[in-house]
């Protein structure tokens, strides 16, 4: 690039929030943001995102961010588990589906016959549509004359990017997020490409840091951006979390991502035995390496568990749940994470509690359900928290107790950090991407709680219904 690259426009479409961040690389910092809500609005012929709708707020908010900032350039970031499918004409063949949406189960034993091995894929059996292979073949199914006319399958980060530069890619953080669709070891498609038809309709393969181009004329003239802004190809936003950490920190060490959805990759360490029936996987780094993960929806249950009003916990609640061992157990949500098709509760009668020990055994909750994750990956080394569990100080301090190795935070949102650091290669390196948390005061006691709370969970594990 001629000019200085400092400004850099992150368009980080969330399951729930949409968001364009001004990531500037010389701070190292997010420097102002525009959010949307991210509501999956569409219903017919499926739920599915309104992607014009949000493509609109994309426009607007890179018009009034230019004009403040500057834009240097722009990189891509979006939730995994979705694809846009390409007609000839370059328009949508189908709605982009919402991968919480049912109607891939009317189909699972169909699928179930084609689908490629844990083994070979690293992608476990999900319900739904959380497997982009199995969306793929109900959609094929259902919707034949559609399918049929699909020109090209483009993983989610990459058909913003072609939104804004006309250009199609494939890239492999994407297709590394239990699509089915991928092999890490071999670093190649899957069979099941080729069994859908669809050898011919992905898009050329190019990595997240390469220029993708840039933006057409028309986005420029509805933008404000200058011609020629540059567009990066893209990343998966949990490994977009995971990446300054690749760059700054030596191996072993854990990335934590939480949000929606609470993920836990492991790099270094030793090479662990995955149980598919618990919700962990291979992810595929940036650099196209296999990454042990293990996964739930942390912020989901956070969501759905906590007090839905604005609560601030007491001394005197963490002491009523540590005195009593008030535990909840898993799981708030049965079809995901290491204990599926067990619904669990609250050890003793939930009226019992107060809004502040409900908040805080969430937490707990969330903390220890994490703690099995890691352990489940074989985890190793330091723990690195990112994202909005981060700021949760009874979240951090039950996992402090319940792994008993060195935890950090991250200073700033990773996911901006790394999705901007693509245009670079490394914006980690340059400042404190993470801070080290002191363990909690009542560190045993905490521990003791985790470990009593993790024997009843062993219990509930034998429990578990043979979802194979």
């Amino acid at each position: 690039m001629q000019t200085p690259v400092r400004n850099i426009a992150v368009i980080d479409i969330g399951k729930t929030n949409a968001k364009v961040i001004v990531y500037d690389l010389l701070k190292a910092c997010e420097v102002d943001a525009r959010s949307h809500r991210n509501a999956v609005t569409g219903t017919a012929p499926y739920p599915h995102f309104e992607t014009d709708e949000l493509f609109g707020f994309v426009l607007s908010a890179l018009c009034e961010l230019h004009k403040l900032h500057g834009i240097d350039a722009i990189s891509v970031t979006t939730h995994g588990a979705t694809v846009a499918l390409l007609n000839d004409r370059g328009g949508l063949a189908l709605p982009v589906l919402d991968y919480e949406h049912t109607g891939p189960d009317e189909t699972a034993s169909a699928y179930d016959v084609i689908r490629p091995s844990f083994a070979m894929t690293g992608s476990p059996r999900l319900s739904a549509g959380l497997n982009i292979g199995a969306q793929l073949f109900w959609q094929k199914e259902r919707f034949p004359e559609a399918f049929a006319s699909i020109g090209c399958v483009l993983p989610y980060p990459q058909y913003w990017g072609y939104l804004l530069t006309g250009n199609r890619a494939g890239e492999v953080t994407s297709w590394g997020c239990h699509s089915d669709l991928w092999s890490p070891r071999q670093r190649s498609f899957s069979p099941l490409v080729e069994a859908l038809g669809l050898s011919d309709k992905m898009p050329p393969l190019r990595g997240a840091d390469q220029q993708l181009g840039s933006i057409l004329p028309e986005i420029a003239a509805k933008s404000g951006l200058p011609a020629g802004c540059p567009v990066y190809t893209g990343i998966h936003d949990s490994n977009a979390s995971l990446l300054p950490h690749l760059w700054s920190r030596r191996q072993p060490f854990s990335v934590v991502s939480t949000g929606t959805w609470v993920i836990a990759m492991s790099v270094g360490g030793r090479s662990p035995t995955l149980d598919e029936r618990r919700d962990t996987l291979i992810n595929v780094n940036a650099f196209g390496e296999p990454v042990p993960s293990a996964r739930f929806m942390g912020g989901r249950v956070f969501e759905v568990a906590a007090p839905a009003e604005d609560v601030v916990a007491t001394d005197d609640d963490r002491a009523a749940l540590l005195r009593d061992s008030l535990m909840l157990m898993p799981s708030v949500i049965g079809d995901t994470g290491p204990f599926q098709g067990v619904i669990g509760g609250w050890t003793d009668d939930e009226e019992t509690l107060t809004p502040g020990m409900r908040l805080v055994g969430v937490s707990w909750y969330l903390a220890l359900m994490t703690a099995v994750c890691l352990d489940l990956t074989a985890a190793s080394g330091p723990v690195i928290v990112e994202g909005p569990f981060a700021e949760n100080a009874d979240y951090l301090s039950m996992l402090s107790a319940a792994v008993g190795r060195p935890l950090f935070k991250s200073t700033g949102s990773g996911t901006s950090a790394g999705a901007a650091g693509l245009v670079i290669g490394d914006v980690a390196p340059r400042v404190q991407v993470s801070r080290s948390i002191d363990p909690p005061e009542n560190f045993d006691t905490l521990a003791t709680y985790a470990e009593a709370w993790r024997h009843k969970a062993e219990r509930i594990e034998t429990t578990m219904p043979d979802l194979s």
